[in-house]
């Protein structure tokens, strides 16, 4: 299938088939696009959490309203962005840039001074928010990455983001929890939204061509 035919397959599956496991090969490609994924002014400020241990997941599942995808899924990514923008993380981001790419000018010196100024001067509410959108990014790419190898994948949103921060310690890190994506196969006799038709706005009320 073309990426459009896989995309046109995917949905937010509602139930899953707790007897199949995704490859290891196939979450490391997805996990990987969301490393790859774009964010602002390169920053990547959230880190992933790849859970398959039943324990912690069972955890989360009462966390999360006891959604059955949790426990049934054959593994949950957790996006834990960070709790603040400080000089020191904005530095050693720069600092690894400039290290990798073996590359230093003034107007990429000018640009981490001014994200040193500013960002940690804001509301740290603010900018956990801020950080959390560029986490929703990294979640747009892994839901397109599971569908191109035809893994089934649930964004998630329906949980107490305190008690997942407790179950994974993240206050300690630095971190907040902000959405879940479950990986796995569907069970299609069960789940009915495999059964029904995919619904989107028609192009024509949704893209607007402007020439």
């Amino acid at each position: 299938m073309s990426l459009i035919d896989k995309l046109k397959w995917r949905y937010a599956t509602k139930k899953y088939d707790a007897t199949k496991v995704v490859p290891n090969e196939k979450v490391e490609r997805i996990v990987e696009a969301i490393r790859l994924a774009a964010s602002s002014s390169g920053l990547q400020p959230y880190e992933l959490f790849v859970i398959t241990n039943k324990e912690i997941r069972e955890k989360i599942r009462v966390a999360a309203n006891n959604q059955p995808q949790i426990v049934d899924c054959s593994h949950v990514v957790v996006f834990a962005a960070w709790d603040n923008y400080t000089a020191d993380r904005i530095n050693a981001n720069f600092d690894m840039t400039e290290n990798i790419r073996n590359l230093r000018t003034e107007a990429g010196a000018a640009y981490r001074q001014m994200l040193v100024k500013n960002f940690p001067a804001r509301e740290a509410e603010f900018n956990f928010h801020h950080a959390a959108k560029q986490a929703y990014i990294g979640l747009g790419t892994g839901l397109i990455a599971a569908a191109e190898d035809e893994v089934d994948a649930t964004p998630m949103e329906g949980f107490n983001p305190a008690a997942v921060d407790e179950i994974l310690n993240l206050k300690e890190k630095g971190l907040r929890s902000c959405v879940i994506m479950a990986l796995g196969y569907r069970n299609a006799d069960e789940d009915w939204l495999s059964k029904v038709a995919k619904v989107r706005n028609p192009s024509e009320k949704f893209i607007h061509w402007m020439k």
